[in-house]
């Protein structure tokens, strides 16, 4: 039997990310303990059991065993920390949960989503029949598919219905959506159809709520799993399914270290468990359109989409609400229904400008603009720095201040003064932080006729909601100036999935203004364009080297001074030099953020893995030169911006 156990404390310092060797007496792989470490007690993860000691070590025995994980999920951390340059101790905590032990007798509690849902719509289609037979043919085995259909296609029901087999195979189903709170429609469909079979897990959990919820996973109780992207991670046995709804989503990408991205953790835990990976979505990834073998659904259940109509900006005096627009509102009024607007900037205006000295205010902090509320304040949106609006320019002492553009707020305040008789809804960062409200503002959308919801991109997402007439996008040109290659497929991906918001049970109408009608994602949304948009932007890509064909690696340094961070990624740069098939772009220098100075360096290369790994060995390696010179830094593979 091994006699010394090899655990990797769980703690953050990249200057301690290496194992410390233990007794191994009544341990095992995956083994959760409390140790000794230094002056303090720790929780560590037991990741191989040896049958020799190193070197000048001197074992000693773990206080206690905590409770244990998986060896799969120990094997998908470690991975994880290779492939994106973290530390084992960060990937390993993240499926190594406290180890408290559950109440007797306690009881979960029954939340808002627990309360919504449906019964097993009708019978399938031919479409989902074919579907379904191939994914439940695959079940046992790694498969990965990409599930394409028009917005109210019916994935949905081929995700419970492909549940429904994985059980009676003894398996268990892992089902990820963006964001918990915003899809409580089909967190009422599954626990409608699973009941106490459903477990669900996302960061609005309390921390014993979440505890319970893993350990009637870990038990069995529970072997149906619905949540963000952390849900990942359960610690389901005989996984057989995962699903991954919304596949385009951005919000899969975890934007602190380790910045993994749940649908590639996905594919991983897929191969490392012979489960069946299926991925759905109405406006496909071009990384998904290239590499996965797709099953397609076709139209929506309903019919047809509905017309879009574009609103030439330059050719209307009225900002935000166009002649167009108002005329679509005006019939709401009218006659009843319900309109979804989307907008996607908060605030009153994005931006302050000073007519006569060309003045912009600028947060002190951050090199961006500050944006006017409707508190009569300027806030800054990265460090939440805020100070009252001037009266007139602090340069020139002009009074010729102008507002730049239009946000959500002040959207709310011109639909309130034109449209008194309309109930508007509005969801924003400032208006919905709760998870509890933002499901409270929903469902008094759904209920309430002559309504308006209002908001920025989560409106777009997930929500079927019945009676909505109207989808309107304000601005579509909001994200097609940033300096991003992904700018006109996140444009594509969010008009196009408003768009499905409207005419789901009743003939619906879609508008979208823009100063940029022949703008390429823009004119193909509006004829819903998916699998040509598809077409071009891949092979724009492949052109440029960009996913899927060539991956990137982003690093970025952060300092108090702006020669720190460029140091430290000349080094870095020297260290990557010679690994094949990579280009090293930069350093260059970025924004500055909450009064630190950022730069960064960016990497294409075809085998993302050895540039991560190398990498996080060589900020391992300079871990107390740049905590001494207050440096932070961060490695981002797959990034969703590459700005």
């Amino acid at each position: 039997m091994p006699r010394y156990a090899s655990v990797y404390p769980l703690v953050t310092a990249r200057a301690l990310a290496r194992p410390f060797t233990y007794l191994a007496d009544g341990l095992q792989r995956g083994s959760i303990v409390s140790i000794a470490f230094g002056r303090s007690k720790r929780r560590g993860v037991v990741v191989a059991l040896e049958d020799e000691v190193p070197e000048d070590v001197e074992p000693v025995a773990v206080s206690e065993v905590l409770g244990s994980v998986p060896e799969s999920l120990v094997d998908l951390a470690l991975w994880l920390a290779d492939y994106y340059g973290s530390t084992p101790a960060r990937t390993l905590a993240l499926v190594a949960p406290p180890a408290r032990k559950r109440r007797a007798g306690a009881k979960r509690r029954p939340r808002a989503e627990d309360l919504v849902g449906e019964a097993r719509p009708d019978a399938l289609t031919e479409a989902q029949e074919r579907v379904l037979a191939q994914v439940v043919g695959a079940l046992g085995r790694p498969a990965h598919y990409l599930l394409y259909g028009e917005t109210g296609s019916g994935k949905t029901e081929v995700y419970l219905r492909a549940c429904e087999a994985a059980l009676e195979l003894g398996q268990s189903a892992i089902v990820l959506v963006p964001e918990i709170a915003l899809t409580p429609q089909a967190f009422g469909r599954f626990r409608a159809r699973f009941g106490d079979r459903v477990a669900v897990l996302h960061s609005s959990l309390t921390e014993a709520e979440r505890r319970d919820e893993r350990e009637r996973i870990a038990a069995g109780e529970a072997r149906v799993v619905v949540g963000a992207r952390s849900a990942i991670f359960a610690p389901v046995e005989r996984l057989g399914l995962i699903v991954v709804d919304e596949e385009q989503d951005s919000s899969y990408k975890q934007e602190s270290d380790p910045r993994y991205d749940a649908r590639t953790v996905a594919a991983k835990r897929g191969a490392l468990e012979n489960s069946v990976v299926l991925y759905g979505t109405a406006t496909p990834r071009p990384e998904s359109w290239e590499r996965l073998e797709r099953l397609e659904l076709g139209e929506r259940l309903s019919g047809s989409l509905p017309p879009v109509k574009i609103v030439d900006l330059r050719r209307e005096a009225g900002y935000p609400l166009s002649a167009p627009l108002l005329v679509e509102l005006g019939r709401l009024s009218d006659g009843g229904g319900k309109a979804v607007l989307l907008l996607n900037r908060r605030g009153v205006a994005p931006a302050i400008h000073c007519r006569a000295c060309g003045q912009t205010f600028r947060c002190d902090r951050c090199d961006v603009a500050l944006t006017l509320h409707g508190d009569g304040r300027l806030h800054c949106h990265h460090c939440g720095f805020t100070a009252e609006a001037p009266d007139r320019c602090p340069v020139c002492g002009s009074t010729e201040l102008a507002r730049l553009g239009a946000g959500t707020e002040r959207l709310e305040a011109e639909l309130s003064e034109q449209f008194p008789e309309l109930e508007l809804i509005r969801l924003d960062a400032d208006t919905v932080s709760d998870p509890a409200l933002l499901r409270d503002e929903l469902a008094r959308f759904a209920a309430t006729d002559r309504s308006v919801l209002l908001g920025t991109q989560m409106v777009a997402k997930g929500h079927h909601f019945a009676g909505v007439s109207l989808a309107a996008v304000v601005d579509a040109d909001t994200g097609l100036g940033m300096p991003d290659f992904r700018a006109e497929e996140r444009t594509f991906q969010l008009v196009t999935q408003l768009a499905g918001r409207s005419g789901r049970d009743a003939p619906g109408r879609v508008l979208v203004q823009t100063y940029q009608p022949d703008a390429h994602p823009i004119a193909l949304a509006a004829r819903h364009g998916v699998e040509e948009f598809l077409v071009g932007e891949l092979a724009r890509r492949r052109k440029l080297g960009y996913p899927p064909f060539r991956q990137l690696v982003r690093i970025v340094v952060s300092g108090p001074d702006p020669a720190g961070p460029r140091a430290v990624l000349d080094q870095l740069r020297s260290g990557l030099e010679g690994l094949p098939d990579t280009d090293l772009l930069g350093p260059a220098t970025l924004l500055r953020l909450r009064g630190r100075h950022r730069a960064q360096l960016l990497v294409k290369t075809g085998a993302p893995r050895p540039v991560a790994s190398r990498t996080g060995r060589l900020l391992n390696a300079a871990a107390v030169a740049m905590r001494r010179d207050s440096l932070a830094a961060v490695v981002d593979v797959d990034p969703q911006s590459s700005s």
